[in-house]
């Protein structure tokens, strides 16, 4: 399999430690100092025979620091986009660039460079029974992934007839895909047993792929094949969901267990470093009647001291504090439109 890290993300919900030229992808967040795209490329190299083989898509902005995070990783294996057209552009560009080199026959597997993944082990065995899957079958693989209660904020893939066992896999239709429900209906899905969330996931063979990008987009495929990457400004913004996964006929789901996590916004944190602690600390913290609060200090000498709150985000990160209940994290985005409309706080993006 050739992996492929999607990461040209900007990750504004881990605003303001994310930032324009330092993204969520190039952070640490767990305290180790491996940052979420150098942990991705280490969970997927044994998938491959070396760096040769691992690509990277990027944007033109992040393409140096994509460099210096995985020096290992040949020059010709980054794919730098002039501009962001989102994942469709990236999935459809990469395959084309993997098909000069590698031909139609070459198994890709596509990437978020930005997930959570506890158990690289098991995953890494379901990559191989979707490789075998992707090899024996004219389908586009995507992995399911169990959910583990009804969230609200991921997409959800139903499981139609299975279609055979791989590598000890069970492999399904794709029935529909649905975006992100409402509570109840997250509820409904998971009690029906047939649902898992979509996990961004890819593994497919190079001609299966071009073949359904060319009944559904076919002015993407023509522009970037006529002009490569110079065809960008020209190019619609549509995800990979839209623009295929919701149309093809021969999209089919590997459902899979282990503990993932997306990492959406700062609450991610909580899911996955909170356990039985009252707060999730990732700085130096004295708290008086605090609990089910988020604290993060990029500067290890400093100290964060909260009285009497409940559900808090609170980050620090140079001259920027963040404080924001942690049911309105999403509305991050909200903010850096405003500091993008005011010149004097750009430089703050």
């Amino acid at each position: 399999m050739i992996p492929v890290i999607l990461a040209g993300g900007k990750g504004e919900r881990f605003w303001p430690l994310s930032r324009k030229h330092r993204p969520k992808q190039f952070l640490s967040l767990d305290g180790s100092g491996i940052s979420l795209l150098q942990a991705t490329a280490e969970r997927l190299l044994p998938l491959t025979e070396s760096w040769e083989g691992l690509w990277v898509v990027t944007s033109a902005l992040l393409e140096s620091g994509v460099q210096t995070q995985l020096p290992q990783l040949p020059h010709p294996n980054i794919l730098a986009e002039p501009e962001g057209r989102d994942t469709a552009a990236a999935l459809t560009w990469t395959t084309l660039e993997v098909a000069k080199r590698y031909g139609e026959e070459a198994v890709i597997g596509f990437f978020p460079a930005d997930h959570w993944i506890v158990e690289p082990e098991k995953f890494r065995q379901t990559l191989k029974a979707a490789e075998v899957l992707a090899k024996t079958q004219d389908v586009i693989v995507t992995l399911g992934v169990k959910p583990t209660y009804p969230s609200t904020g991921y997409g959800y893939i139903e499981q139609g007839e299975e279609i055979g066992i791989f590598d000890g896999f069970p492999a399904y239709k794709v029935a529909r895909f649905t975006e992100k429900p409402n509570r109840e209906t997250a509820e409904n899905f998971l009690e029906t047993g047939r649902f898992s969330w979509n996990g961004g996931i890819f593994v497919f063979r190079v001609g299966v792929v071009l073949a359904e990008l060319k009944t559904y987009v076919p002015e993407l495929v023509s522009a970037l094949e006529v002009k490569g990457k110079d065809a960008y400004p020209e190019l619609k913004k549509i995800s990979i969901d839209y623009a295929l996964m919701e149309k093809t006929q021969k999209a089919c789901v590997l459902p899979v267990e282990f503990g993932w996590d997306d990492l959406g916004d700062w609450n991610g944190l909580e899911r996955l470093l909170g356990g039985d602690k009252p707060n999730v600390e990732l700085t130096n913290h004295v708290g008086l009647d605090t609990k089910g609060a988020i604290l993060f200090s990029s500067n290890s000498d400093e100290v964060i001291v909260t009285i009497g709150v409940e559900d808090l985000v609170v980050v620090r990160d140079g001259n920027v504090t963040l404080i924001a209940k942690k049911d309105r994290t999403q509305d991050i985005k909200q903010v850096l439109k405003q500091l993008g409309d005011d010149p004097k706080l750009k430089e703050l993006l």
